[in-house]
């Protein structure tokens, strides 16, 4: 079946555009080399109707299709697998921005666009696409939107779904939902759009979005801080919140043991607060929409009241955009300098703010008691409640000794996060690399109601078999 499958698509798209699996090798393995799947062929159609025509074919031979955008996911949620059936479809010809309407605040592009494209495009009208993550330069808005991704600036403006307020659909069928509509009240029943974002390909293939945009901020203010404890963090934060209001964009926690590995690892960079013996760090950044004058007056007031209330143990403010520049770049390298040190054990979980220094005192004894000598790289978005809760071998030890007890020490996470009230993937999504883990999470009720939608909308199980939902057959 699928050589003929193979000539149907060079003929629907056109031989150029078709690649057969001896040339697929650069898309199938994910980006952190986990996964490496087999296709039939990868192909890359130019527009929406081409993308149907493509799942027409599929369907026609009952063929699996995987989307995939910049090919940055963590979850291995774009990677085929090892069965050799399925078509990869990327979208990286669907590149184009279709709608600049700065009187609406939206932007309509193409799920091939790259974020940082599309960032640089609404920069060009005076307005601000908030999403911000470290992979902007290669992710795509498709892939955004397939794993509803948070990012840095979630505090204020929320995740990717909170920033889209339209979508083009093709469905399981191959037909076209065109549901572009760039308004923020449209009560008309099903909330289609909810559906799709998130689901990580496996309901339907996301062609376009129209997305909202902000006014750029006239003045940004950004900090580094220091406190003695993570309680006096969290303590903090909503302090900030109260006197910052809307302003208060993004509150990045780091604990001592990453600012180390940080200087470790990039020695060339910055180096604040050397010689400190605080153990939790915080980079705050401020937008404001009435100048400089403004936003310096806000922060000297609240850090000023924090101080006094000792919420606060220390605080270096940026004084230039490029030292502001350098402060974010403590954050920005953290996956490149675990990554220089070896293998860990990453988990994106969240938990209610409320509840996130019980999380992290009682897992890291869990942790303690069962691996002694484990050490933490606790960082990650405290203003949103999500933690990358990343676990290192001891230093009497080696990673491929500690990455062997990796379903026992990551259940002992995530029951912990589960325990608290939290969410085993806050930004990450399921893929294939947590399938095996939500039905331990998800309550009997939940996953009946996720399994009954899979059905409704892909109810031949072709679009991204495997993913987020053991197989569901009809």
């Amino acid at each position: 079946m699928s050589r003929p499958l193979f000539v149907t698509l060079q003929q629907l798209l056109g031989a150029s555009h078709v690649q057969s699996s001896e040339e697929a090798a650069p898309y199938l393995t994910d980006k952190q080399g986990r996964y490496v799947g087999q296709v039939v062929a990868v192909v890359h159609p130019a527009n929406t109707e081409e993308v149907a025509a493509v799942v027409r074919a599929c369907v026609a031979c009952d063929t699996p299709i995987v989307v995939q955008g910049g090919n940055t996911g963590l979850m291995g949620g774009a990677t085929p697998d090892t069965s050799g059936r399925a078509v990869l479809l990327l979208l990286d010809r669907l590149n184009r921005v279709r709608v600049v309407d700065a009187d609406n605040d939206t932007l309509t592009v193409e799920a091939g666009c790259i974020l940082q494209n599309v960032q640089d495009v609404a920069r060009e009208v005076g307005r601000l696409f908030p999403l911000s993550l470290g992979s902007e330069g290669s992710c795509t808005i498709g892939g955004n939107l397939g794993t509803n991704a948070g990012g840095t600036a979630v505090l204020r403006y929320g995740n990717a779904r909170d920033l889209t307020l339209g979508l083009e659909v093709v469905t399981a069928e191959g037909e076209i939902w065109n549901g572009l509509r760039g308004l923020r009240k449209d009560n008309t029943g099903y909330d289609l759009r909810d559906l799709y974002i998130g689901s990580e390909g496996t309901l339907g293939i996301i062609t376009a979005a129209t997305l909202k945009l902000f006014p750029l901020p006239k003045a940004q203010a950004t900090a580094l801080l220091a406190f003695d404890s993570l309680s006096q963090a969290v303590q903090f934060l909503s302090h900030a919140r109260a006197g910052f209001g809307a302003s208060l964009t993004a509150f990045e926690l780091l604990s001592d043991v990453c600012l180390a590995l940080l200087r470790e690892q990039f020695p060339e960079g910055p180096q604040p607060f050397l010689g400190v013996s605080q153990p939790w760090f915080a980079l705050l950044e401020l937008s404001d929409n009435h100048g400089e004058s403004h936003a310096r007056e806000a922060f000297e007031t609240v850090l000023g009241e924090a101080f006094e209330r000792n919420l606060l143990a220390n605080a270096l403010i940026a004084e230039s955009l490029a030292q502001s520049e350098a402060l974010w770049l403590l954050r920005e390298n953290m996956s490149e300098a675990q990554k220089r040190a070896g293998r860990n054990m990453k988990h994106d979980i969240s938990v209610p703010i409320s509840r996130i220094v019980d999380f992290v005192a009682h897992t890291d004894a869990l942790l303690q008691l069962h691996f002694p000598g484990v050490r933490h790289y606790t960082f990650g978005h405290l203003g949103d409640g999500n933690l990358h809760y990343n676990v290192v071998h001891p230093l009497d030890s080696t990673a491929e000794t500690h990455m062997a007890h990796y379903a026992t020490l990551s259940r002992l996470v995530h029951d912990s996060a589960h325990a608290h009230g939290g969410s085993i993937s806050a930004e990450h999504g399921i893929g294939q690399r947590k399938l095996d883990m939500l039905g331990r999470y998800k309550s009997a009720v939940e996953l009946d109601l996720m399994r009954r939608i899979k059905q409704a909308l892909d109810p031949r199980n072709l679009l991204n078999p495997g993913k987020v939902l053991q197989e569901v057959r009809s």
